[in-house]
């Protein structure tokens, strides 16, 4: 903890759980026992994606520009829940976060606004709520990790399975995974067997993090040129990097010189 222990603005010991807060040059970050940063948020602009691989994670635009209901597995500060308050204002986000100390220290430090009727924060076991959720959402995006690793309640068959079950017709899986982590390549094959093989892998431009893509049903092989048609109206409208994340897919996936294979 040494190393950002000067900059460190609040720390929570709990049972079982450790929450800090450092800021440094203009950015806020939570850390859960370790030096790791589990989120980041630039203080001048709260509901901007500071982190790249939160912005790769919205790349599930380019295949489903109009979510209805989103539910997310895992707050941390809130990010990608803020982002989708702000710029999905027809979406309604369900969010679900084991820690109870997250999600205090994410309204009282990360601007996650309060429960109502487009933003709803559940404290509980993520894994349980999204079995119990079937047909309940447009988008699910999970990124549940803890001090060392994705929980491990979040990686089994049986979750992968529940997360194919919740999405409605269309519905996308956006999941982040750590590309170093051993047990990688076990988790793109538990999509791909619970997606029955439709599924994408992006890397984000931070190194490390792969954001998987599972689809309730075929995107229908998109042409690379109506691909990057959309990926430029997105980047026009959202500012993000739409068009590195349509180009991003070439790199991890089939696809030919006219369309992706998916």
């Amino acid at each position: 903890m040494g190393f950002f222990a000067r900059w460190r603005i609040h720390k929570q010991v709990a049972a079982h759980s450790q929450v800090e807060v450092s800021e440094k040059d203009g950015v806020r970050r939570m850390h859960l026992g370790t030096d790791t940063v589990q989120s980041a948020m630039r203080v001048n602009d709260p509901f901007a994606l500071e982190v790249s691989y939160t912005r790769s994670m919205m790349a599930f635009l380019l295949f489903h520009p109009d979510p209805r209901d989103c539910l997310m597995v895992g707050l941390g500060g809130g990010s990608t829940a803020k982002w989708v308050y702000q710029h999905l204002p027809a979406a309604r986000t369900a969010v679900v976060e084991l820690n109870p100390e997250v999600v205090r220290i994410a309204r009282a430090y990360f601007h996650v606004p309060v429960d109502n009727e487009r933003l709803r924060v559940t404290i509980g076991d993520g894994a349980q709520y999204v079995e119990k959720h079937p047909e309940s959402c447009d988008v699910l995006m999970v990124d549940g990790y803890d001090e060392v690793a994705q929980a491990e309640a979040l990686t089994t068959p049986m979750f992968y399975a529940s997360c194919r079950a919740a999405l409605k017709p269309h519905g996308v899986l956006v999941v982040n995974l750590w590309g170093s982590d051993k047990r990688y390549q076990e988790y793109v094959d538990l999509i791909s067997t619970n997606f029955d093989g439709v599924y994408l892998c992006l890397p984000a431009e931070q190194r490390g993090n792969v954001i998987v893509f599972g689809f309730e049903r075929s995107p229908n092989m998109p042409k690379w040129d109506e691909l990057r048609a959309k990926a430029r109206r997105l980047e026009a409208q959202y500012g993000l990097e739409f068009v590195r994340f349509a180009e991003g897919f070439r790199q991890l996936n089939l696809h030919n010189d006219k369309r992706l294979l998916v």
